[in-house]
């Protein structure tokens, strides 16, 4: 569960730049983005973040450590799935390996033993996948619940709700429901620091989480090395004025 407050502070730690694209471009349903956002950051204040303090107060940091790890090594089958379909064996290699290692020496995933190992966790999605293959990002969008996305980014999450390894480890539905919320508690508890230096720092919230959000996103698809704006340093007007000043006098 992605609520608009942790994705925020998740890209607040990775840092971010500004896209090369108007607000009109790239988030063309700002109204309706700006009113679910309002809504998000509602729940987060009454209710995630509240109780995600009380389980930072609460629980131990090695059980916090352990169970981080559990959701982690789940997630990395969705990691090893994503880097197939991207065609990229030797990260699917690695993710495998992780996997194993931390299912069986880490007992069931609480003790991650795969990154001392030399195995490195990797991030990838099923709307990583869809931008891999040139699906185009689409306008940006802000879902309840869940927080910044794309429409390209919410067919993937589809996507990963159909093949989610938590679904398939739970036994009904009540077990993935009550997994999902430990999960989104334990990632927002460790997100506390970070979402306090965001309601410091920003002067508008949702600006600052729209264009961190999709400038992260296009970072994720081309693998930490996107293409490089194009800037435009005359717009046509000025261009026309500066063509004006030097042509030659007609006598």
């Amino acid at each position: 569960m992605r609520i608009a407050i942790i994705a925020t502070a998740v890209l607040l730690l990775s840092g971010c730049a500004t896209l090369n694209a108007s607000p009109e471009e790239h988030d063309p349903f700002e109204r309706v983005n700006r009113s679910v956002y309002r809504f998000n950051d509602v729940v987060d204040r009454n209710v995630l973040k509240p109780v995600a303090e009380v389980y930072d107060d609460v629980v131990p940091n090695a059980i916090d450590t352990g169970i981080t790890n559990f959701f982690s090594n789940l997630g990395d089958v969705l990691v090893l799935v994503n880097n197939i379909l991207q065609a990229k064996p030797r990260q699917a290699l690695s993710d495998f390996s992780r996997i194993v290692w931390n299912t069986t020496v880490g007992l069931f995933g609480l003790i991650d033993v795969a990154t001392p190992l030399g195995l490195p966790k990797h991030n990838e999605d099923f709307g990583q996948t869809l931008g891999y293959w040139g699906v185009e990002t689409g306008p940006y969008l802000v879902l309840p619940f869940l927080g910044p996305s794309t429409v390209r980014d919410g067919a993937g999450s589809v996507g990963s709700w159909y093949v989610d390894p938590l679904s398939e480890a739970s036994p009904d539905h009540n077990t993935y429901y009550g997994a999902v919320a430990v999960k989104a508690v334990d990632t927002r508890a460790g997100l506390l620091k970070a979402s306090s230096l965001l309601e410091q720092a920003a002067l508008d919230p949702y600006v600052f989480m729209r264009e961190a959000y999709l400038q992260h996103r296009l970072n994720l698809v081309h693998d930490g090395a996107p293409p490089a704006p194009e800037f435009d340093i005359f717009d046509e007007e000025f261009d026309e004025e500066l063509d004006e000043e030097a042509a030659p006098e007609t006598p």
